[in-house]
């Protein structure tokens, strides 16, 4: 028995001896006791339940937890303070915050903090269940990702063929591929990050195919268009009559995405005023048609991205805190292709023969000079500008090996002026470099390195010869 406040009360502390992922943590034992039915009732493991704070960073070091469900008001150590002594300690458990309604607000800092996600008081049992099986999936996405950083290779995908609409070999895009395919069988709602055109839109569309709601609708929506009066109702759609010209109904996106997968490109640039209505739906998971009352079941999910700092946006207010931590159950970054380089001649490759079928061209080949200016770029425009420039290139190329002048406005751009006579060799020893550089580039794959460079592979195999015997 413990005294607080004057009164005595019975302290619980239950932890089974079986190991078990989940501990609840909260001064109320009449709620302790009525979670923990509800998530054994539920399939899952028995949960970890204890009463006194003050206790649960000891108990908490000495097992094996993946999950902490926290009162946020309690009387000996706050649920706030637990929760930044965990996320420092122990930065990899996930954390649920339990609220009273009046204390939304401190619920999204402690998010802020680290917390997964947040149950208002009283808690709601289909709900509680659903936010610990996420969590407990979050848990183990994390712990794969873990992995993968360690371990970034092509060859150990699970189903490399749903990326083929994607052509790439750098290390870095493998580690983006392990994560959508970590992801893609959840129901998380994903956040992309990434420069423009570096085919966000894409990544989203294998995501949606490799997904659960794969036979689901996938819309695609850039939010930068929408004014207020057209976001209400191109999203929640109207009924008959809702205002002047509305003869018919009309379904809103939310709806005829229903079962599949909405994305919202440019989130971050979608007014503010129409950012707590896209919450509500996200929150509730319902909406209202304009001019009905009746509210509408919504089931779908939701891949947003943005090209600017989402950090700094939420900072500076001008992106809600609390919609971002609702799409960003789990964060993708698509790296820029000055920063994989490995993929630019694959790709330049790619776009030759596509813009080459096009325009009816027999161009088979890159010169060395125009992969030289190529893999020297730095494509601020990414993808889409890379295969704008080999696009323009063969238009304008007349022979069968695309040149460094049918591209000239990206030889122009490479310029620099007040070259040193040290840095000038020989057209040999260029020759040399370029060739070892591709080498490297295709992984000492002789074979697509020959077909890279306009070469046979018989070719290629002397030069090599012969720069080894230098």
């Amino acid at each position: 028995m413990m005294k607080r406040h004057g009164q005595q009360v019975n302290a619980m502390e239950s932890v089974p001896q079986g190991k078990t992922p989940i501990i609840i943590v909260d001064d109320d034992v009449g709620l302790l006791l009525s979670m923990r039915a509800t998530i054994v009732s539920a399939g899952l493991p028995e949960p970890a339940i204890i009463s006194d704070s003050s206790r649960a960073i000891e108990i908490i070091r000495e097992n094996d937890f993946h999950l902490i469900l926290l009162d946020l008001i309690m009387p000996q150590v706050s649920g706030m303070e637990l929760l930044q002594a965990i996320k420092e300690e122990m930065p990899g458990i996930e954390c649920i915050i339990i609220t009273a309604v009046d204390d939304a607000g401190s619920a999204v800092q402690a998010m802020k903090f680290g917390a997964y996600d947040y149950l208002v008081k009283p808690i709601n049992s289909e709900k509680l269940i659903i936010t610990v099986n996420r969590a407990l999936e979050r848990y183990d996405l994390r712990n794969n990702l873990a992995l993968l950083e360690r371990h970034q290779s092509f060859d150990s995908l699970k189903d490399p063929s749903a990326f083929q609409s994607m052509i790439a070999q750098d290390s870095s895009m493998a580690m983006v591929f392990h994560q959508v395919e970590l992801a893609a069988p959840t129901d998380y709602n994903v956040f992309l990050t990434g420069e423009s055109g570096t085919g966000k839109e894409m990544i989203a569309r294998i995501i949606h195919a490799l997904s659960n709601r794969s036979q689901g609708p996938f819309m695609a929506v850039n939010m930068a268009s929408f004014s207020r009066t057209l976001f209400e109702d191109d999203f929640f759609g109207h009924v008959r009559g809702a205002y002047t010209g509305a003869s018919d109904e009309k379904k809103g996106f939310f709806e005829v995405a229903q079962g599949g997968t909405l994305f919202l490109d440019e989130i971050t640039e979608l007014d503010q005023a129409l950012q707590g209505k896209l919450l509500r739906v996200i929150q509730e998971k319902e909406l209202y048609r304009l001019g009905s009352t009746e509210s509408r079941n919504v089931d779908i999910r939701i891949i947003s991205a943005t090209n600017t700092d989402i950090e700094k946006a939420t900072g500076e207010g001008h992106f809600r805190k609390d919609l971002f931590f609702r799409l960003n159950m789990f964060h993708i970054h698509v790296p820029p292709l000055r920063e994989r380089i490995q993929d630019i001649l694959p790709l330049a490759s790619h776009f030759l023969d596509i813009h080459g079928q096009r325009n009816k061209k027999d161009i088979r080949t890159i010169d060395s000079d125009l992969c030289s200016l190529l893999l020297n770029y730095s494509f601020p425009g990414n993808v889409r500008e890379l295969e704008n420039i080999i696009a323009k290139a063969v238009l304008i190329e007349r022979g069968q090996t695309l040149t460094a002048a049918s591209a000239g406005d990206l030889a122009r751009h490479l310029a620099r002026p007040g070259g040193s006579d040290e840095s000038l060799i020989s057209l040999e020893e260029l020759e040399k470099q370029h060739i070892l550089r591709v080498l490297d580039l295709m992984r000492q794959n002789r074979t697509k390195t020959a077909k890279i460079l306009g070469i046979g592979l018989r070719t290629l195999q002397r030069k090599l010869k012969e720069f080894g015997s230098k």
